[in-house]
C-alpha cells in the first residue's frame, strides 16, 4: 500500500493525470432509438443543461444526457444542419440550410422564438455561439460566407466574406474563429470584432477539410480530411503544419477532450480513429473504434468523456434509410 500512494504521489507531483497513465480504449455502450426517418448532420451538446441536440432533417431530437432518453423535438423546420447554444441568452440557434434562415429556440422549454432571415446567404450549414463577442455564426457552404446574428435582438448584425466555402468552424472563446474552407484546403482565421478574415492558412497535405477541434492549452487546431484521409495538426500561431496522421474514410466531425487528451474522427466508413496527443507536437493513432456505415457526425461529453454518433440502417447498396432506424450510438471509455 505504501509503493502505491507513493507512486500516485509521485504522479501527482510531476503532474501525470491518471488518465494519462491507464488504458484508454472506448467501446460500446448502448443505442438510443429516435423517431423519423429523415437524413442528419451534426450533433451539439449543452453543458449547462445536459442536454443532445441531434439534426435530423427537418426537426431537432433532443435528448437529456442524465437519463440518455429523447425529452423532446424542435420541429417544422425545412431542412437543418447544426445547431448553436447560448447559455447566457437561454437559446439555441439552428442553421436551416433550405430556409436561409436561424431559428431561435429556448433551451429550456425547447419553444420556436423567431425565424431570423438572412441577407446575403446561402446554404447556412454549420454554426456556433462566440462568447467573446456574444454573437452567432453561421457559415453560409453556397454563398462562401458567415452570417452574423445578435442572439438577444434577435437580428443579422453582419456578414463575414470567406473567401471559399466553409465547412465547421471553432471559438477560442478570446476573439477569433477558426473555419475550414473544404473547396480551398485551408483554414481561416476570422477576427470576430472586425468581423473579417484576418489569416489563411494552406492545410497541404491535407484534402477537403470538414470537422475542426482546438486545444486552446496548446494552441493546436485538428482538421480532418476527406480526400487525403487524415488528421492535420496545426499551430494556430503560425500556421505551420504540426502533423498529419491517418483516419477513414468519409470522415465529417473531429473532437478533442482536453482532459483524456485524446482526438476522435468520426468517419462515414464505420470506423472512429482516436488519437492520443502525447504533447503538442506528438501523436500517435491508439484505436479504430468500429462504430456503423455512414456514423459520421458525432459529438463529445467532455463531462463522462462519451462520444455519440448519429446514424440509420440503410438498404443495402443504397444510401436509402430504413424505417424507423435512426438513433444515436453511445461510446464510452473502458
Amino acid at each position: 500500500m505504501k509503493k502505491i500512494f507513493l507512486t500516485l504521489s509521485l504522479l501527482a507531483t510531476i503532474g501525470i493525470a491518471p488518465f494519462a497513465v491507464q488504458a484508454q480504449t472506448y467501446v460500446a455502450d448502448k443505442t438510443i432509438p429516435l423517431p423519423g426517418d429523415a437524413g442528419w448532420d451534426y450533433l451539439s451538446i449543452d453543458n449547462v443543461n445536459h442536454r443532445l441536440y441531434v439534426s435530423h432533417g427537418t426537426s431537432v431530437n433532443v435528448i437529456d444526457l442524465n437519463t440518455e432518453q429523447p425529452v423532446g423535438v424542435i420541429s417544422n423546420l425545412k431542412g437543418i444542419h447544426g445547431i448553436a447554444i447560448d447559455n447566457k441568452a437561454n437559446r439555441g440557434f439552428i442553421s436551416d440550410g433550405r430556409a436561409n434562415a436561424v431559428v431561435a429556440f429556448d433551451l429550456k422549454t425547447l419553444a420556436t422564438i423567431a425565424t431570423i432571415s438572412l441577407t446575403d446567404a446561402n446554404g447556412p450549414d454549420a454554426i456556433i455561439y462566440d462568447s467573446y463577442s456574444d454573437r452567432v455564426f453561421s457559415f453560409n457552404g453556397e454563398s462562401n460566407n458567415s452570417s452574423v446574428v445578435d442572439p438577444n435582438t434577435l437580428k443579422q448584425v453582419g456578414t463575414v466574406a470567406l473567401g471559399g466555402g466553409p465547412e465547421f468552424a471553432v471559438s477560442d472563446g478570446k476573439g477569433k474563429i477558426y473555419n475550414n474552407l473544404e473547396d480551398k484546403s485551408s483554414l481561416n482565421v476570422i477576427d470576430v470584432k472586425a468581423l473579417k478574415v484576418i489569416k489563411n492558412h494552406p492545410l497541404d497535405p491535407c484534402g477537403g477539410p470538414t470537422g475542426i477541434a482546438l486545444d486552446a492549452a496548446n494552441g493546436r487546431v485538428f482538421s480532418v480530411c476527406r480526400q487525403n484521409k487524415g488528421v492535420t495538426v496545426v499551430d494556430v500561431n503560425s500556421g505551420k503544419v504540426i502533423s498529419t496522421l491517418p483516419i477513414g474514410a468519409g470522415v465529417d466531425a473531429v473532437a478533442f477532450d482536453p482532459q483524456t487528451k485524446l482526438i476522435f474522427a468520426s468517419c462515414g466508413d464505420g470506423t472512429t480513429t482516436i488519437i492520443k496527443q502525447l504533447s503538442a507536437d506528438d501523436y500517435t493513432v491508439i484505436q479504430t473504434l468500429k462504430t456503423q456505415s455512414r456514423a459520421r457526425t458525432m459529438a463529445l461529453d467532455t463531462k463522462t468523456h462519451k462520444i455519440y454518433l448519429s446514424v440509420a440502417d440503410v438498404e443495402t447498396g443504397t444510401r436509402k434509410a430504413l424505417p424507423n432506424s435512426f438513433k444515436v450510438l453511445v461510446f464510452k471509455l473502458q
